[in-house]
């Protein structure tokens, strides 16, 4: 088998992927050659450019390096692919991501954190604790950590964090000494078929920890008695689980709160981060940090500098009103890749939870026409706990249209009138209409109650977040 540090130079088929581009920067870091194809420019692949990788926008043989020892590619590239199927027929060692980061992490000490949502977040949380301690780590991430802006760092100790992708069983080409599971709900029935499958994947992954590895579990999954693993803890916030959150209130937007982890009390915990259940994911990450010895006030210190992840409840606008306003409640705009119809209720609950006397508007952008088809009653009904409900047309990603799917089946389950679905061009007129930029709205006075903006949220795992910043600058001026 290939010695990945013999390989100098590798070329990434979809290099613009999240789980992609930290494996490019690794290879990167470590002085290999490295270039790679996307379909399109993205924030992304425009700082990998800047990184000094090469990476071209077409399917184009000519571009495609000829001396490339390795190829990897993502499952989210058509089988089609001009280039792969090139490198396929002319006998090219050509890896999947998921070997790739297995090989990297074949004789490290590895922290793995899977999960249909949540991932993400305790991922990069467990990766900033271990970072901002002293501890340090290798971090493969699944988002873009807001304190560091990457999705990979590396570090002299020999310990991984890494995201464990359940998207076509990836994960279990993994070893770890801690698994960490956030949830276990039906998702990608598109390559599982059934929600029983899915959970089977994940007490298959529970199966792969080394001998004396640590399993930490979201309290409450179902079939969590079907987990493996000798040395076993849950988490959640719920008194009942071995690590949990207490005395939360509510601060500026985040949250005060003590976390007990099997009836040690540790007091005083501060996370600037919205979202009731981004307290629950930092007790996860604490519990790792607390096994692995790291002092307590390290560990608090570095929770308080957490600062989040790209499209995890961040913040894009936050004025709050000023001291003494009776009126004026202030803005707020929060993005986030919520794509599940539980991530969409966690994420409108927990922002209803911070800031509940405001009118609260989603824009939603529906992700694959398979999950909107398996999902379309469960997305209705989370998506009715907002206000009001802006439906963008369905991201298709890897899959071709499937008759009668669409976002109009979501708004047609949905309590009638709370939902549009409309094109992002008509929103951004209807919202620069609403914010007074066209002689109405706020600046005149002519906003009708039920137009205002107050809470706004973005949500969706497509290409929904080419939209913040136009809407920044229209929410900016409201």
């Amino acid at each position: 088998m290939m010695e990945l540090k013999d390989i100098r130079k590798i070329y990434f088929i979809g290099i613009g992927g999240i789980g992609m581009s930290a494996l490019a920067r690794y290879f990167r870091f470590h002085g290999k050659d490295v270039s790679g194809y996307d379909k399109t420019p993205t924030p992304l692949t425009l700082q990998l450019e800047k990184e000094g990788i090469a990476v071209h926008y077409t399917e184009d043989l000519e571009l495609a390096p000829k001396d490339a020892e390795l190829i990897v590619y993502t499952p989210a590239v058509p089988k089609e692919h001009k280039e792969l199927v090139y490198y396929r027929e002319k006998g090219y060692t050509i890896w999947k991501r998921s070997d790739v980061l297995g090989a990297i992490t074949n004789s490290s000490f590895n922290i793995c954190v899977a999960g249909t949502h949540g991932k993400t977040t305790v991922t990069t949380m467990i990766a900033h604790i271990l970072r901002h301690s002293g501890y340090g780590c290798n971090a493969f991430l699944g988002g873009i950590s807001v304190n560091y802006n990457s999705n990979f760092w590396s570090d002299h100790r020999n310990v991984c964090v890494v995201e464990a992708d359940e998207y076509d069983r990836s994960f279990l080409k993994l070893s770890p000494d801690v698994a960490l599971i956030t949830a276990m709900d039906a998702d990608h029935l598109d390559i599982y078929g059934t929600a029983a499958d899915v959970q089977q994947a994940f007490i298959d992954f529970s199966g792969k920890l080394k001998p004396a590895g640590l399993l930490l579990s979201k309290w409450g999954l179902d079939r969590s008695k079907d987990l493996k693993g000798d040395r076993r803890l849950s988490y959640g916030l719920e008194e009942g689980a071995d690590a949990y959150a207490s005395d939360i209130t509510i601060a500026q937007g985040g949250y005060t709160f003590d976390v007990t982890i099997r009836d040690e009390v540790m007091e005083g915990f501060v996370l600037n981060m919205g979202g009731l259940h981004n307290v629950e994911n930092v007790v996860a990450a604490i519990t790792v940090a607390h096994h692995l010895g790291i002092e307590e006030e390290k560990i608090k210190y570095a929770v308080e500098a957490f600062r989040g992840v790209r499209r995890r409840f961040e913040y894009i606008v936050r004025r709050l009103p000023a001291a003494g306003s009776a009126d004026d409640k202030g803005l707020i705009y929060i993005d986030d890749y919520a794509h599940h119809p539980e991530e969409l209720r966690a994420l409108i609950t927990g922002a209803k939870g911070l800031f509940g006397d405001r009118k609260c508007t989603v824009i939603f952008q529906p992700h694959l026409f398979t999950r909107t088809r398996d999902f379309a009653d469960g997305f209705a009904e989370s998506l009715d706990l907002a206000d009001e409900v802006f439906l963008l047309p369905i991201y298709p990603a890897r899959e071709l249209p499937i008759e009668g799917i669409s976002s109009e089946l979501i708004a047609g389950k949905m309590e009638k009138g709370k939902a549009r679905v409309c094109s992002r061009e008509e929103l951004l007129e209807l919202l620069k209409e609403r914010a007074g930029r066209k002689g109405g709205g706020y600046a005149t006075g002519r906003t009708k109650p039920e137009d205002k903006l107050e809470l706004v949220i973005t949500a969706g795992a497509g290409d929904i977040d080419a939209l913040v910043t136009p809407l920044r600058e229209i929410l900016e001026k409201v």
